[in-house]
């Protein structure tokens, strides 16, 4: 059973995208746009104090990595 993923800020999970090659593009209000060489798409990830899991499952998602890969860049 995997574990559950860790409560983060918007800034703190930029910081472990950022471990992993991603940077930031822009911003647009509260959300900062990432990208990375290699994926056509950049990923959007809100400025709040807290992600909801459901976000930050989806952000993970997209950034092609797995839940334990990101656990092990906290």
């Amino acid at each position: 059973m995997s574990e559950h993923l860790p409560s983060l800020s918007g800034k703190e999970c930029i910081r472990i995208f950022e471990k992993s090659g991603w940077s930031v593009s822009r911003q647009n209000g509260s959300h900062i746009i990432l990208r990375k060489a290699g994926y056509p798409r950049g990923i959007c990830v809100p400025n709040h104090k807290t992600l909801d899991k459901g976000t930050l499952a989806s952000l993970i998602r997209q950034s092609g990595l797995t839940q334990e890969e990101f656990r092990k860049l906290l």
